[in-house]
Parts: C-alpha cells; structure tokens; sequence
C-alpha cells in the first residue's frame, strides 16, 4: 500500500447535508446504489399521489367557518381530473353553474372588493391542504391592516390559475390572489404558488400576473411569502399595473445578510479558508 489515504475526504457530502437536491448518490458498477434507487421511486409516487389527490374543499371550508370566515366553492369547466389534465383550457374558466353562482353573489353584494381571494387545487391539493390556510392567516391579517376589503374565500376544484380573472372581473374586485397546487417535484411534492393580478379580466395573460412559488415549510416560509406579496399589493395599487412591469423589490433577510454571533458569514462556501 501507499501512502495515500484510501479513504480521502468527500466535499460533496458536505454539500448533500445543505439540499434536498439529488447529488452525491454514489453507485454500484454502472448503476445507481440500491437505496438510492428506492429513494426516486418514493419521491416519483408521492408526486403522482400529488397530482391526483382529491381537492378536501369540505375540510377547508370547516376550518374556515371555525374562524369566522365565509367561503363559496366552485368548479372550473373541467368536469373531472381526467378532463382537467388533458384539457387545461377547460381549467382557466368556470362552468355555467359557477359563473351565475358568482355573478347572483355579486348583485347581492355590490361595489366590489379591494382583493379576491382563490384557493384552487391545481397540479397538488397536497400543497393547499398543507398550507393555504396557514399562509392566509398571515395574509389576511396584513390585508386587514391596511383597510382592505376582502372576498369570502373562494374555493375552485379542478382550477388552473387564469381561473382567479374570471372570478376577480365578475367580483369586481381591484385585485385578485389566487393560491394554487404547483407541479410535484421529486423533492416538493406539496409546493404552493401565489399568482396576484392587478385589474383582473377575462384573456389577461401570464405577463400579467406575478408569481411566488415554493411556499411550505421546506421552501418559501409563510411569512416572506405574505411579506412579498403585500409589497406587490401596495404597488400595484401605487402604479396600477402587476405583471412583467411590476418587480418584486421586497427587503427580505437573506443567508448572506445574517451574521451569527460568532461573525461568520454562515455559508461554509463563503468562508475564508482555513490556516
């Protein structure tokens, strides 16, 4: 033997500890370890789980009522998650019931509202059970403080995210939120997205919305999340615009500006290298 170390330190451990990316599996021969194989198994079924979950509209709305607060559901034209997957067009409207649904709820609550708010299932119910009413809680609160009036929370099966126009445009409503499921991923099956549009209506496009994505636990934390999108609320309604010409310039503490105690930069890839 020489005297080489047959056992030389691995930096991508380090860098596997810090996300949940897969990165440093390893292997046997040509293949992918065991383990690590039923690893993406796991994470692959739990994301198509995702996908087909159904909507638990009831126990939200319970949970709603619980707090005082009054939701309607709805349904988008899409009549089942067949439909919904192949035809997402079918998902950006509401079908006939649904719209007169609104429309009587709306002559019998005229002059509109500041903000609408839309829960729709989309891609993950995973994700809206998790977090939506969590991260409305933060939202409303912010939403309150600054005087504006609020939709009852309106509930959508088989929604897609143009959906919360129509609902804003029928509201009458200045603005419109709409919290959506996003697209399982591998390590995030139960992602939840906020798309917000200023002036909503019918045929309006994506370049006029803006989106926050990866709101959960492990991603976007509701805080920041609501923090963000009240700072696109004040200025959308400032400068009366959202989309592609309304930047997201929120003061958010990052890694980079928290300095622990000990005055490092607490990235062990900014470090300064050891003596």
């Amino acid at each position: 033997m020489s005297g080489r170390d047959v056992n030389p330190p691995n930096p991508w451990l380090e860098l596997r500890r810090l996300t949940p990316a897969r990165i440093a599996l390893g292997r046997t021969g040509t293949s992918l370890p065991t383990q690590a194989q039923l690893d993406f198994q796991l994470a692959h079924a739990l994301a198509r789980d995702a996908v087909h979950l159904p909507f638990d509209h009831t126990g939200l709305r319970e949970q709603l009522a619980a707090k005082g607060r009054d939701s309607l559901l709805l349904h988008s034209a899409a009549s089942d998650r067949d439909t919904y997957l192949q035809r997402p067009d079918l998902g950006r409207r509401l079908n006939d019931d649904s719209a007169e649904q609104l429309r009587e709820y709306a002559q019998a609550h005229p002059g509109g509202v500041d903000l609408a708010i839309v829960v729709a299932d989309g891609l993950s119910s995973l994700a809206v059970h998790n977090h939506s009413l969590p991260f409305l809680a933060r939202m409303e609160e912010q939403a309150q403080a600054e005087g504006w009036s609020l939709s009852p929370v309106i509930m959508v099966e088989q929604g897609r995210v143009a959906v919360a126009d129509e609902i804003g445009e029928l509201l009458g409503a200045k603005m419109v939120v709409i919290l959506i499921g996003e697209r399982p991923g591998l390590s995030s099956p139960d992602s939840l997205g906020l798309y917000f549009t200023y002036a909503p209506k019918i045929g309006l496009t994506d370049a006029s919305r803006n989106c926050i994505s990866n709101v959960r636990l492990e991603g976007l934390s509701y805080a920041m999340a609501a923090h963000r999108l009240l700072y696109l609320m004040r200025e959308a309604c400032r400068r009366q615009l959202s989309g592609v010409h309304l930047k997201d310039e929120a003061q958010l503490q990052t890694l980079d500006t928290d300095t622990p105690a000990n005055g490092s930069s607490g990235n062990f890839l900014l470090a300064a290298p050891s003596d």
